[in-house]
């Protein structure tokens, strides 16, 4: 490369002068440096970066397609007869009365939620899947809240959710639980005690299919989901709410993809708890909720 090729040189064409410059002279670009967020302390990128769908989701496309009639062909029930109508709860203060507007208005007493009946089964309401939660208590974090950094990374990675992500404001990424109230000395109001996340949308059933197709078929001596027993009240709180919830040991951690390649970036392995919430509520609900995992392939065994 000659040295004439590194320096400027002028042009003159058709009376107008033109300034080339060589391949290693040419004028760096210039660009602002980062903002940072006070709150997060990361760098804002200049663009208003949003991370879109890039294909389908397999287990939404299942629910909507298959899962979701099936559901409705067996939940339905015929009423030769219109419905009573639901039963008013009696609340402790009259809510009309103007000084007890923004009161905390208790019903008369015990919660009536539990003995109400659900809605008939119509396209509007069928049973869904609204998200998973993902908790994990460590009682290593009371003595040192850095034990907590190990479940964060791991839950990082296993879900791929951080405080607003992708652009997506409502995502609320993976959060640190504090205890609410003293108990039996070890455990005080505020203290970090383990970390949780929300899965909802597409992530909720990616999720939801790695389960499925990667870490319980290699369970060691994993029979199912144990189901309560026949002879069990379904006006229950736990049979009312629609919530099935089970447990996965520390080493079923190290079955999932996403940490099973690189797990030993990560201190220990944790066991987490499972919590699929759905959006039936009242007498019997849990059943019905398991009647969707099962469209899911998750195994059930009554107790």
């Amino acid at each position: 490369m000659s040295a004439a090729s590194s320096t400027a040189r002028t042009v003159r064409t058709a009376g107008q002068t033109v300034t080339r410059r060589g391949r290693f002279a040419k004028t760096p670009l210039t660009r602002k440096p980062l903002k940072f967020d006070p709150h997060t302390r990361l760098p804002i990128p200049h663009v208003n970066v949003i991370v879109r769908d890039t294909h389908s989701c397999r287990m939404g496309d299942h629910y909507h397609t298959s899962v979701r009639d099936n559901l409705m062909y067996m939940n339905y029930v015929h009423d030769a007869t219109p419905r009573k109508p639901q039963r008013q709860i009696r609340l402790a203060y009259d809510p009309e009365d103007p000084y007890v507007k923004h009161r905390h208005n208790p019903p008369v007493g015990v919660p009536q939620w539990t003995r109400q009946s659900l809605p008939p089964v119509v396209p509007e309401n069928v049973l869904e899947l609204e998200r998973i939660q993902l908790h994990c208590f460590l009682r290593e974090s009371i003595t040192s809240r850095s034990n907590l950094l190990g479940p964060i990374m791991a839950f990082r990675a296993l879900t791929g959710e951080s405080y607003q992500a992708g652009g997506r404001r409502t995502s609320e990424g993976v959060q640190i639980v504090r205890g609410k109230k003293q108990v039996q000395g070890w455990v005080r109001r505020g203290i970090p005690v383990g970390v949780k996340v929300d899965l909802k949308g597409p992530k909720m059933y990616d999720f939801l299919g790695t389960l499925v197709d990667f870490v319980l078929p290699r369970l060691r001596e994993f029979p199912g989901l144990v189901l309560p027993a026949q002879s069990s009240l379904l006006t229950s709180p736990s049979a009312a709410t629609g919530v099935v919830s089970f447990g996965l040991e520390p080493m079923a951690m190290g079955l999932f993809p996403q940490l099973e390649f690189n797990l030993d970036a990560y201190p220990k392995s944790y066991g987490f708890h499972i919590h699929f919430i759905t959006n039936a509520k009242g007498e019997g609900a849990q059943n019905r909720a398991a009647a969707l995992l099962s469209g899911f392939q998750i195994p059930f065994v009554r107790a």
